[in-house]
């Protein structure tokens, strides 16, 4: 959200100052809310400024661009180190101690790849092979589920 313009808070006040109408009015008239109404004469009355304070921006991100390159290194050498260990070695090269979590949204930042987990062996198993032929509980003739919906129905006996 915006802040409101410097215009459009002496307009507020100088319709306050008029007298002619009350604040709430003032406020529904600017489109504002009755605090901020408040909030804008109070400004005044103290001698403080009333135009809008700057965003501060939030805090300043913990790795800078050496960081950042480093780290786009690091991916190049071995792209397929994992989160920890990619900040273990950032940290080892001279970078600064941070989180997994940092390091992941400084990946995406750069638009490089995730890895997950570790490197594992391949299963011995294949994926899909479940023994029921991929047709599914759907497919078997000696369904428990189909024995029980098939009792369950009002007016049949179970077979």
């Amino acid at each position: 959200m915006e802040a409101l313009s410097l215009d459009l808070r002496e307009r507020i006040l100088g319709a306050c100052d008029r007298g002619d109408l009350t604040r709430e009015e003032v406020a529904e008239e600017f489109g504002v809310s009755r605090r901020f109404v408040q909030k804008v004469l109070r400004l005044r009355a103290d001698g403080g400024p009333l135009a809008p304070r700057r965003r501060s921006g939030g805090r300043a991100p913990l790795l800078g661009e050496a960081d950042l390159g480093r780290l786009r290194e690091l991916v190049r050498e071995k792209p397929d180190r994992t989160l920890a260990e990619l900040r273990a070695a950032l940290h080892a090269s001279g970078g600064p101690e941070v989180s997994a979590p940092t390091v992941c949204r400084a990946l995406k930042g750069l638009g490089l790849p995730l890895k997950k987990r570790r490197c594992t062996p391949a299963s011995a198993t294949p994926r899909g092979s479940g023994g029921c032929g991929g047709a599914g509980w759907r497919g078997r003739s000696g369904s428990r589920r189909r024995g029980w919906f098939s009792w369950t129905r009002a007016g049949r006996t179970p077979r």
